[in-house]
């Protein structure tokens, strides 16, 4: 899952909306320098990612992609999750999705300065473009898969993945109708974050 589905299935605390992105950032970290709710935030994002990975209806999804962007499909899903949780979001949340994301940016604020320095950089840049409002449309997703395409340091066939994702957009949307409320439920089942 992308940022967005990570916060989202985060506890409503700094630390622990910390903790659910560090799982990204959390290679080279010495984890025993946070507090036991940024950990526990590490270990719900780990349990979202390996649930998503696995998942039956994820998988057939990925195959679904070309095969010259097939090894990133995982990616571009992740990102377009995010698009439909935002799109779907009054079936998940009796909070609007205004409310939710101003309060996570506040909740990330509070943390900047103790995040890993790659996580600073990443986080600041969230925080300035409020990254999660422009998962809403397709053009904001297409700036992050364009960005994440960037920033890879091999030949690639990444860049353009949107066409993909408009040629197979109900499909997805219909994988992602399917699987997140699994994720959720795993996720309550499991009370990592307890």
């Amino acid at each position: 899952m992308n940022y967005l589905a990570h916060l989202y299935l985060a506890r409503p605390t700094a630390d622990s909306c910390f903790g659910n992105l560090l799982g990204d950032f959390r290679r080279g970290v010495d984890l025993d320098h946070y507090s036991e709710a940024v950990r526990a935030g590490v270990a719900n994002h780990i349990l979202v990612d390996k649930f998503t990975d696995s998942h039956s209806a994820v998988r057939q999804a990925r195959g679904v992609v070309s095969a010259r962007r097939r090894r990133f499909a995982g990616i571009m899903l992740d990102v377009l999750f995010d698009h439909f949780l935002i799109k779907h979001w009054s079936l998940y949340s009796d909070e609007s999705f205004t409310v939710f994301s101003q309060r996570t940016y506040e909740c990330l604020a509070q943390r900047v300065g103790v995040m890993p320095e790659r996580m600073q950089v990443m986080v600041r840049s969230m925080l300035t473009h409020r990254w999660l409002d422009t998962y809403r449309h397709l053009q904001g997703i297409e700036k992050a898969l364009e960005r994440t395409a960037s920033r890879i340091r091999f030949q690639h066939s990444f860049h353009g993945s949107i066409d993909e994702v408009k040629e197979n957009y109900a499909v997805f949307e219909e994988t992602f109708l399917t699987f997140f409320p699994q994720l959720l439920a795993a996720v309550r089942r499991h009370a990592v974050e307890e």
